[in-house]
């Protein structure tokens, strides 16, 4: 594979260098050690390490096929014209097209998009999902924005980009500060410049060629992710062990609700941006949702009590944490708080710096990584993709049903990598198997 790197405009002075991002629910940001492209290449590095590569392979490897700049320039509502960068990085498509979500975000930067853009190759790798990692975003704040401006920045976006993506070369997905509305424009605005095609991205809503169950996808795979790890690997059941969650957006929320309503678990302590509750006995999931849906907030919840939201949450009593909100969370600063946790489930994508989770290994606490952790999301975007593909639409219980055989099938897998290499954690038997299915995908296609 040959990197190739197009650069059609110099990006704007503009682009911040923020190890974190919020989102538009205001999630707060963090410091970090490792930079945020360094991070993925730590850990499969670590995996490198255990496997006979040819230095040019690992090369290959670690650098994306493609990297795309472009300025997107949008009249205004008020007369004026801006410019915002934006990105589109292509890192492998060994086992199929190119996929990834698209984030609007002030903090959005190149480095950014190639850290999660491999981290994208890896997951779909480890859950035997056929596509390769991307990633994409654009450097506004888009609570700067007008729904107007933003339709129009998301049409300007496929318009820059309609060369490289597309239903069978790099699919876009909702991310950060982009959701179903967005997709719906990027599905319009692809289909009249290249001709009908829904299959051209995933995320759309249900009843524009969308797929049910997307929006719970993520929670619900952390969920069943995290119904393996403790059953199979700590021998314990979900019923009854008490969870920690930090953040308490869709994929926290839905996380909290599915693991409390389907599998017995007690959630006992909930955070957000602004406040948190804790409940030794645990929270009503459902409630508290219907209550943050009605504009309340976690620390007036009557059903638990309000604490801080800032490190002390991670001194609560509970058995398991799961970090849902952003990347970088837990870092060298605050690990230290979390030693007396059984187990941490990194349902958020990169919530753990390497520093962490170097801390956490160190300590004895089993870790389930982000890789499977979360899944559930791009998994259903596949099933998405195949059913506009199919041009028929799956059932929600068709969904669920496959979602949970494609997180059983990838843990399994996890195990027997560990199984191989004693001492190895699940992270880095993750990366093994990642590697060695695009390997051996790469080398049957000849690209090695």
């Amino acid at each position: 594979m040959e990197a190739r790197t197009v650069s059609v405009l110099a990006g704007l002075a503009h682009r911040v260098a923020s190890a974190a991002w919020r989102s538009a629910s205001g999630l707060r940001t963090c410091t970090t050690t490792t930079p945020t492209y360094g991070r993925t290449s730590v850990y499969v590095k670590e995996a490198l390490d255990l496997l006979d590569f040819d230095p040019q392979v690992e090369k290959a490897i670690l650098n994306p096929d493609r990297e795309v700049t472009v300025n997107l320039v949008v009249p205004m509502d008020n007369g004026e014209v801006n410019m915002f960068p934006a990105y589109r990085v292509q890192h492998n498509n060994a086992l199929g097209p190119f996929k990834g979500g698209i984030i609007y975000h002030p903090g959005v930067t190149l480095e950014n998009m190639r850290n999660l853009a491999s981290l994208n190759t890896w997951k779909f790798s480890l859950l035997n999902v056929q596509f390769g990692g991307a990633k994409g975003g654009v450097g506004v704040d888009p609570r700067s924005l007008s729904e107007r401006e933003t339709e129009k920045l998301t049409r300007k976006y496929v318009q820059a980009l309609q060369e490289v993506i597309g239903p069978h070369t790099d699919i876009p997905a909702p991310d950060i500060n982009t959701d179903e509305h967005h997709m719906a424009w990027i599905f319009d605005q692809y289909s009249r410049l290249r001709g009908f095609a829904p299959a051209a991205v995933t995320g759309k809503p249900t009843w524009l060629h969308g797929i049910v169950g997307r929006d719970k996808a993520g929670g619900r795979g952390a969920a069943i992710a995290t119904r393996e790890f403790l059953t199979r690997s700590l021998r314990r059941k979900v019923a009854g062990t008490s969870f920690l969650i930090q953040g308490f957006g869709k994929l926290g929320s839905w996380t909290a609700q599915i693991l409390q309503q389907e599998m017995g678990a007690k959630i006992v302590g909930v955070s957000c941006s602004e406040t948190a509750v804790y409940n030794e006995e645990g929270l009503d999931i459902p409630a508290l949702r219907a209550h943050v849906a009605a504009g309340g907030l976690l620390k007036d919840f009557p059903g638990g009590t309000g604490v801080l939201n800032d490190d002390s949450f991670l001194d609560l009593p509970a058995d398991v944490f799961i970090p849902c909100a952003v990347d970088g969370t837990i870092h060298a600063g605050n690990v230290h708080r979390c030693v007396n946790f059984k187990a941490v489930v990194e349902a958020a994508n990169g919530a753990l710096t390497p520093e962490a989770d170097a801390a956490l290994r160190k300590a004895g606490v089993p870790v389930l990584p982000d890789l499977i952790a979360n899944g559930g999301a791009v998994v259903v975007s596949f099933f998405e993709w195949v059913q506009n593909n199919q041009n028929m639409q799956w059932e929600e219980d068709d969904v669920k049903r496959e979602l949970d055989r494609y997180l059983t099938d990838a843990f399994e897998a996890l195990l027997r990598e560990q199984s191989l290499h004693a001492g190895c954690s699940l992270r880095t038997a993750g990366y093994l198997v990642a590697l060695r299915r695009l390997q051996q995908a790469d080398s049957v296609r000849g690209h090695s």
